[in-house]
């Protein structure tokens, strides 16, 4: 019961923090264009940062914590940067997700960190392994926030681990790998992880080279179109 309680608790405020991003993406919290910054009060804070309520299960979104805190960073809006722009070192990135899942969900580990041009990511997985959600950290900016598509949209949950899914982890991998005969000939899946309601898989030629998902339910297969490209991997 402790245990169900615990996923329930993380995956449910998951939901919600992704909930509040995609309302912010369709107009609700619209940001400038180029600032790197962007949702006003409500759901985010000024700086694009939450407030001190826990966006996994929490009772609400405060006023954000500021440029530094957490929140969307510029992601989607292009590659707007200063000349002398520098990234984010990896430990700095790392440390900052390690701090997001210990204020929001205790016990959750971080896992599979990959470095993008645009962003690092990273999969929030519970003690055993099964994926909560995915994050991503600005790479020049350094706020932390959900990453968009099937994390956002597909993620259904503890109610999606009671309802048998269409495709299981295997067929999934076939569903892609046949996607990837034509969007990229002789590439091959090289990494998976399951989430509740859809999968998500690294592919490359030589080497890692993207990212996609597919729904457990209807078999789409959805790219993921904002990472840039692939730098590197922490196990």
């Amino acid at each position: 019961m402790k245990k169900t309680t615990y996923i329930l608790t993380a995956v449910l405020g998951l939901t919600a923090l992704a909930l509040v991003f995609a309302q912010g993406m369709m107009g609700g919290y619209g940001y400038p264009q180029g600032s790197g910054y962007g949702y006003g009060s409500g759901g985010y804070g000024m700086m694009g940062g939450y407030g001190d309520a826990s966006p996994w299960g929490g009772p609400g979104y405060g006023m954000g914590m500021g440029m530094g805190g957490y929140g969307m960073g510029g992601m989607m809006m292009g590659g707007v940067y200063l000349p002398d722009a520098r990234p984010l070192a990896e430990d700095e990135a790392k440390a900052r997700l390690q701090s997001f899942v210990d204020r929001f969900a205790p016990g959750a580990q971080v896992r599979d960190l990959m470095a993008f041009s645009q962003n690092y990511y990273a999969q929030i997985v519970d003690k055993d392994g099964r994926g909560l959600g995915e994050v991503l950290v600005d790479r020049y900016t350094g706020a932390v926030y959900p990453e968009p598509g099937p994390n956002m949209m597909w993620n259904r949950g503890p109610a999606g681990w009671g309802v048998p899914a269409r495709y299981d982890l295997e067929a999934a991998k076939q569903l892609a790998e046949n996607f990837l005969d034509g969007f990229l000939p002789g590439a091959r899946i090289m990494e998976e992880q399951a989430f509740s309601g859809y999968y998500t898989f690294d592919f490359g030629r030589d080497g890692i080279e993207g990212m996609l998902s597919i729904n457990a339910y209807t078999g789409e297969v959805w790219v993921h179109s904002w990472h840039g490209p692939f730098l590197g991997e922490d196990e």
